[in-house]
């Protein structure tokens, strides 16, 4: 979606499109979503006709949309004197397209796209599982690898900064490597409460370990984490490669980091207040 704003002519606004492109709701969200909207919200009809973990989750797709328009209009209000610009495009002559050019367009643009983004990715994949695996488990330990490692003593600091908005230490120890892709969240969960199985077996071993130990306050919480955190490398390194430079990615990082923490913290907050503790 971010290489896709290079059709748009105007650099302004092709800019503001990039940093509100994380905003629209990826799959990857999606295992975190299964994950808590299964453990915390009752699987019941309203209205008679709704499910409510359908329009759960339709709602937090709706947030990412709402939230873009938001940020959008945000932006053109900082740029009133900008003026108006006329969208031209030349449409081609349609024809149908020959398997054979559209294979060769696809793996030109995937090399393209491993060339330029593909190195940034791997560096940061590497450091975050090198966080996540060293050091060891000392002898005799009784917790899960995880919680002594590098990722492990950074979720224990950030536990301090994310408790206003209820994360736990266990959340904030699976954000450390979930910052590869959101996805991994909930692997990194598994690891933490030192599941053995992995992928759906994980997710649905997860489910009532984590209904058992937090608070539905908690589990909203970072539900709305995950419409607004950049939790994804190569969302950034495509900003970065987008972009040219590490300006406009650490901006968009931080803005997004910043909404996420606030919309955090009034849900938690609200749902604290109506008996969600």
């Amino acid at each position: 979606g971010i290489m896709a704003t290079r059709s748009i002519p105007n650099w302004r606004d092709r800019l503001v499109t990039i940093m509100i492109a994380p905003l629209m709701t990826c799959s990857a969200r999606l295992p975190v979503y299964a994950l808590l909207i299964a453990a915390f919200i009752p699987q019941q009809t309203v209205g008679g006709i709704f499910n409510l973990q359908g329009l759960v989750l339709f709602g937090l797709y709706l947030g990412g949309i709402v939230s873009a328009m938001a940020v959008a209009a945000v932006a053109k209000l900082a740029r009133r004197n900008a003026g108006a610009t006329p969208l031209l495009m030349e449409l081609p002559t349609y024809r149908w397209p020959r398997l054979r050019g559209l294979a060769i367009g696809l793996w030109e643009r995937a090399l393209i796209f491993l060339r330029r983004v593909g190195g940034i990715i791997l560096a940061v994949t590497i450091l975050l599982w090198f966080l996540s695996s060293f050091p060891g488990a000392p002898e005799g330990a009784t917790g899960p690898a995880i919680e002594y490692s590098f990722a492990g003593r950074i979720g224990a600091l950030l536990a301090v900064v994310f408790a206003p908005i209820g994360f736990s230490w266990q959340i904030c120890i699976a954000l450390v490597p979930g910052m590869a892709a959101r996805e991994v969240a909930v692997g990194a969960l598994g690891t933490v409460y030192a599941l053995s199985a992995t992928g759906d077996d994980a997710a649905a071993q997860l489910g009532p370990l984590i209904a058992g130990s937090w608070s539905l306050a908690t589990a909203l919480s970072l539900l709305v984490w995950f419409i607004f955190a950049p939790q994804c490398i190569s969302t950034i390194a495509a900003v970065r490669r987008e972009t040219n430079g590490w300006r406009y990615p650490l901006i968009m990082t931080g803005y997004l980091f910043g909404l996420a923490y606030a919309a955090s913290f009034v849900t938690y907050r609200i749902a604290l207040a109506l008996g969600g503790g």
